[in-house]
C-alpha cells in the first residue's frame, strides 16, 4: 500500500483526528509539517479552497478536511477496520460524537493549550520545534506566538459563554462520559468513528497539564488507553532508514 501524505500542524486537533483514524485503519503514512505562517509545504488545491490542514494526498487525490478524508479513508479503505457500525442506531451515536468533536470539543481545546501565560509559551515552543521555522521565523514563533496565542484563547472563551477553560472542558467531557457509559468504547465493543475522532483531538493536549485533568477521571482514561493500544497494535512498521531515503523523507 502507498503510503499517505498527511500535511498537517502539531497542535491541530482535527489533523490529530485524522491521525488517530490513519493508525486505527493501519494505514501508512507520512507526516509533513507545514508553516502555519506560509503554508507553503501545502499542495495545489482547488481554486477558492481555503489554504488549511489536514490535507491527505495519494494515488493522485487530494482531500481537505477531517470528516471529509475520514470519510474518503472509509470509502477506498472499507475493510480495513470499518469505522461505522452497520446498525443504524449506532452508526447515528457515533456520527453524532464526530459532529461534537467539530463543533465543540475541538474549540474547547485551545482554551486550555492557549489560556494561561505558561501554556502559550509551552504551545509556543511546540509550534517553533514542530514547524518548518528558519531561524529568524522561530524567533517571532517563540517571542510574539504565545501572545497571539493567548489572545485567540481569550477570544474562544468569550464567544463560547464566557467560562473559565478548565469549567468548559470539564463540561465537555461530562457529555462523553455519559454517551460512553460502561461500554470500552462509544458502540459498544468496537472502536468507531465517535473513538477515533475524541480520541485524536484529546492527544492534541498530551503535552499540557489539562491532559491530567482528562486522565483523572477513570472512566475516560480507561477508555482513552484502550483506543492507544488498537491505535498501537493496528500501526504499520515505521519504514526502514533506506525505504525513507527512497521516499524523500523523514
Amino acid at each position: 500500500m502507498e503510503p499517505i501524505t498527511l500535511y498537517q500542524f502539531e497542535l491541530c486537533p482535527y489533523c490529530h483526528k485524522v491521525k488517530a483514524g490513519l493508525d486505527v485503519k493501519g494505514i501508512p503514512y507520512r507526516k509533513v509539517e507545514v508553516n502555519p505562517m506560509n503554508k507553503k509545504e501545502l499542495p495545489e488545491l482547488p481554486e477558492a479552497t481555503p489554504r488549511k490542514v489536514p490535507v491527505i494526498e495519494v494515488n493522485g487525490d487530494r482531500v481537505q478536511d477531517s470528516t471529509d478524508i475520514l470519510t474518503y479513508l472509509e470509502t477506498t479503505y472499507p475493510t480495513r477496520f470499518p469505522l461505522l457500525p452497520e446498525d443504524p442506531a449506532a452508526r447515528e451515536k457515533t456520527e453524532m460524537v464526530e459532529r461534537w468533536v467539530d463543533d465543540d470539543l475541538s474549540y474547547v481545546l485551545p482554551t486550555v493549550i492557549y489560556g494561561k501565560w505558561g501554556d502559550a509559551i509551552r504551545a509556543a515552543k511546540v509550534v517553533a520545534r514542530t514547524s518548518n521555522f528558519g531561524f529568524l521565523q522561530n524567533m517571532v514563533v517563540r517571542g510574539g506566538g504565545s501572545l497571539i496565542m493567548h489572545q485567540v484563547s481569550k477570544r474562544i472563551v468569550k464567544k463560547r459563554g464566557g467560562s473559565n477553560p478548565e469549567q468548559m472542558l470539564s463540561a465537555e467531557l461530562d457529555k462523553f462520559e455519559q454517551w460512553l457509559g460502561d461500554a470500552d468504547y462509544v458502540c459498544g465493543e468496537q472502536v468507531t468513528l465517535g473513538d477515533v475522532a475524541t480520541h485524536g483531538c484529546l492527544t492534541c493536549i498530551q503535552e499540557f497539564p489539562a491532559f491530567a485533568a482528562v486522565m483523572q477521571r477513570p472512566r475516560i482514561a480507561a477508555w482513552f488507553e484502550r483506543v492507544q493500544a488498537v491505535r498501537d497494535a493496528n500501526r504499520p512498521a515505521a519504514p526502514t532508514a533506506p525505504e525513507q531515503a527512497a521516499a524523500g523523507g523523514a
